[in-house]
Parts: C-alpha cells; sequence; structure tokens
C-alpha cells in the first residue's frame, strides 16, 4: 500500500510505511497539513518509472483524508 498526495509544484508524491498495519490511521500523519490523500495499492502505480515527475492524478480522486502533519 502507498499513500499519494500532490505536491505544491503539482507532482505526485508517494508515501511507503515500512508498517503498513495501521496505514489508514498513520496516512495524515504522514501527508502535510491540508494537503488530500489517496491510500492505493502499490498495483495501482505505473510500473515504469522513468517519467515519474510527469505521473498525474486528479485532485478530485484524492479522496481518503487530509494531511495533518506540520
Amino acid at each position: 500500500m502507498k499513500i499519494i498526495y500532490l505536491q505544491d509544484n503539482n507532482i505526485i508524491a508517494i508515501v511507503s510505511l515500512v508498517d503498513e498495519s495501521n496505514i489508514v490511521e498513520e496516512a495524515a500523519q504522514y501527508v502535510p497539513l491540508g494537503k488530500k490523500y489517496k491510500i492505493i495499492d502499490d498495483a495501482e502505480l505505473p510500473e515504469d518509472t522513468k517519467y515519474r515527475d510527469a505521473w498525474t492524478v486528479d485532485e478530485a480522486d484524492l479522496t481518503d483524508g487530509i494531511g495533518e502533519m506540520q
């Protein structure tokens, strides 16, 4: 599982946790304050990382919560 959110520069940030057992509870603590995020399965990420900065996500799809990290 991964947590994704849009950074201020509109590039997708991908957060990986060592212990995913509490990912739902901890997600808001790993995402910057006010940023919407989504928890996704690893398989949802594109396999080709060559153009990683060109990956996109619609902010409307970031529906799992809002970051609380300051």
